[in-house]
């Protein structure tokens, strides 16, 4: 099974990315900080990503497609 981290490496193109500024508990960017130092996600940013990504995925299933989530193919 392909984590959600190998899919996106694997993609040749990936959607425009946007800046944005958040503030998290310290507790949360510690937590993010062990997660890279063990390896298991390259940086705070594809943690971040990840989180929200599998949050999506699972409170919003169903209606991805009408949050337009994924890309259309041509």
């Amino acid at each position: 099974m392909i984590s959600m981290i190998e899919k996106d490496r694997n993609d040749k193109k990936k959607p425009p990315m946007h800046n944005i500024t958040i503030n998290i508990p310290e507790n949360y960017d510690n937590n993010i900080q062990k997660l890279i130092k063990i390896g298991l996600v390259p940086s705070r940013s594809e943690a971040i990503r990840t989180a929200l990504r599998e949050y999506l995925q699972k409170e919003y299933n169903v209606n991805l497609d009408l949050l337009d989530f994924f890309e259309k193919k041509k």
